[in-house]
């Protein structure tokens, strides 16, 4: 019995150290803290109460695809179900300022399913030629303007085959009379560009606005903060994303990757270059007097060099106390010709010249404390001084760092509702990509967050939901959690291997019976005579004593293991919770 105590408390201290180093190799998670005699309580009373009759897997559930249909005023919808490009335009235009070969807008654009989908029937636009210009356009309804509600929108983008360099973001055209989605180019006027790129190792979410100067008429971009989450896994994973953009008319934003926003800010702070210029600038026609001093320390003008300064000393003199170690071998060079080498058959003296065997490390010289010419070691010069120089002392006449005078900006203005952008009438994509099958779906332009929000639910809801149904059982989740954090191995031992043994154990071990060697090796008196009926009745009560003992054992195990196993899980899951969250994701090492 103390054995088997002992084994428990061995257990339980390897499993706590298992869950120490969980904690230990994830710094995000260390102000977590678990209850461990909680959760495994807790799981003991829970697997008690929920064992499964049976251990045959559930089925997995099945997703079925049906088109979204907006539930609220739209100005802009489309989910490419019916299967063709009706209300889009290609463009025919040229990329100016580009070579011929390249400067045609001819990248090829279909509607086809999703490589791999999990919802047969689900289409969308996908861009399907690499290293080519690709434009397409679609009109709203009616445009949008600028006025008292928000803009909202929200797509969705699936990188099938990964993105080397290339766009996936959308343009709002501007309202013009110039408008021709037929000659949509990058030149073309657009009130905003929203959605992602990546060229090399630089990930962006663009959010970009164009800004009209109200002094000069002129159009500027105006570009917002990068984000501070982890963009790379939604360029890499190769599953489908949700980008939202709300626009306030209290000129606040918000940007949202999968409904988690990701950035945000207001247009009159959080801009780059501001909306608004500064009201100063400095005076251009501005210039430093000749005689402004902007030397904070001068040479002291009256130190003398000492008379025993010497500039001339050598920092590194030999050392006189130095002796030449007993043994050294003056006439043995360091190194030698390799007496093995042998002249190539190809060699040619006429072309290559004479040859000569390389050079190693003389064999004599191994077992000496050196070889060739000795020379004392170099010591420093306790004379050295260097280059004599007057100390530095404070500039009486030090005026500061000079700077120009400030003026009023002549271009000064202030724009306190940036919101109020130009009017746009058309979506468009005008895109460079060096990767092919960019995977576009489900575009709504509207202003309120709820029909936004229904859209995604049906739309980009029903793939994630169907992801999720494939996705591998608890088993093939813990063999992969395990690949990228080899220290769950132990967990899994733990949990798997040494129950097996404790199994083992309880069923060769019994309790040892008294016998009467026992009492021949004491003096303890031994009847002579024992009656069969309370022989019988002593060994049918110590045989049910065992049994029961037993028992209570085997069930104590079975719930340690189980809690213990529950517990594990717990953690894989709240790692796995806070890996996903765009606050708290890392990036990995490949």
């Amino acid at each position: 019995m103390e054995l088997k105590w002992l084994l428990y408390v061995a257990l339980l201290a390897l499993g706590t150290l298992a869950i120490q180093a969980h904690d230990m190799d994830d710094d995000n998670d260390g102000d977590d803290v678990v209850d461990i005699e909680d959760d495994l309580d807790d799981g003991i009373e829970e697997v008690e109460e929920s064992k499964p009759e049976t251990s045959s897997p559930p089925p997995t559930p099945k997703v079925t695809y049906r088109a979204p249909v907006p539930t609220g005023e739209v100005y802009f919808v489309e989910s490419f179900d019916k299967g063709t490009l009706d209300g889009w335009i290609l463009s025919k235009a040229k990329k100016d300022d580009t070579d011929d070969e390249i400067s045609k807008y001819d990248g090829k654009w279909e509607v086809q399913d999703m490589k791999d989908t999990k919802l047969p029937g689900d289409k969308g636009l996908v861009l399907v030629t690499r290293a080519k210009h690709h434009a397409i356009s679609s009109k709203l309804s009616k445009p949008f303007v600028f006025d008292t509600k928000p803009l909202i929108i929200q797509y969705e983008v699936n990188f099938q085959n990964g993105i080397e360099c290339g766009g996936a973001y959308v343009k709002l055209l501007s309202k013009t009379p110039e408008l021709n989605l037929d000659q949509f180019h990058d030149k073309t006027p657009y009130t905003i560009m929203f959605g992602p790129d990546k060229c090399g190792e630089d990930y962006k979410l663009h959010f970009i606005f164009r800004h009209k100067n109200p002094k000069t008429g002129k159009y500027e971009e105006k570009h917002a903060k990068r984000p501070d989450a982890d963009l790379k896994t939604y360029f890499t994973d190769k599953k489908t994303h949700l980008y939202t953009l709300v626009l306030n008319p209290d000129n606040s934003f918000e940007i949202l990757v999968d409904q988690t926003v990701v950035n945000s800010g207001n247009l009159l702070n959080d801009m780059s270059p501001p909306v608004n210029p500064p009201r100063e600038i400095e005076d251009p026609n501005d210039q430093k007097p000749e005689d402004w001093d902007e030397r904070p320390k001068i040479p002291d003008p009256d130190a003398v060099k000492p008379d025993d300064w010497d500039e001339d000393a050598p920092a590194k003199i030999p050392d006189e106390n130095a002796v030449k170690p007993e043994g050294w071998l003056d006439d043995e060079p360091e190194y030698v010709a390799d007496p093995d080498a042998e002249k190539p058959e190809d060699w040619d003296e006429d072309m290559d010249g004479e040859w000569e065997a390389p050079q190693v490390a003389n064999p004599k010289c191994e077992s000496a404390p050196g070889c060739g010419t000795w020379q004392r070691p170099m010591i420093d010069n306790p004379n050295y001084k260097g280059k004599w120089k007057p100390p530095m002392i404070d500039n009486v006449n030090y005026q500061g760092i000079w700077k120009p005078r400030k003026i009023p900006n002549p271009d000064f203005f202030e724009d306190l509702e940036p919101f109020k952008m130009t009017p746009f009438s058309a979506v468009g994509l005008e895109l460079w990509s060096m990767t092919s099958d960019i995977f576009f779906d489900n575009f709504i332009i509207c202003t309120e967050r709820a029909v936004a929000d229904d859209w995604a639910n049906d739309g980009w809801g029903l793939k994630k939901a169907a992801d999720g149904a494939a996705e591998p059982g608890v088993v093939g989740q813990m063999m992969a959690a395990a690949e990228e954090r080899p220290w769950l191995w132990v967990v899994y031992i733990l949990t798997v291997a040494l129950p097996v043994f404790l199994v083992v154990l309880f069923c060769c071990s019994g309790k040892k019976q008294p016998s009467a060697a026992e009492y021949k090796k004491t003096d303890a008196p031994q009847p002579d005579v024992m009656s069969e009926e309370k022989e019988e009745e002593k060994d049918k009560g110590d045989k049910e004593e065992e049994e029961e003992e037993e028992t209570n054992e085997e069930k104590l195990g079975s719930k340690f293991w189980l809690g213990f196993l529950h517990v594990s899980t717990n953690f894989l899951q709240e790692e796995e919770n806070v890996n996903r969250s765009p606050r708290n994701r890392k990036p990995r090492k490949d």
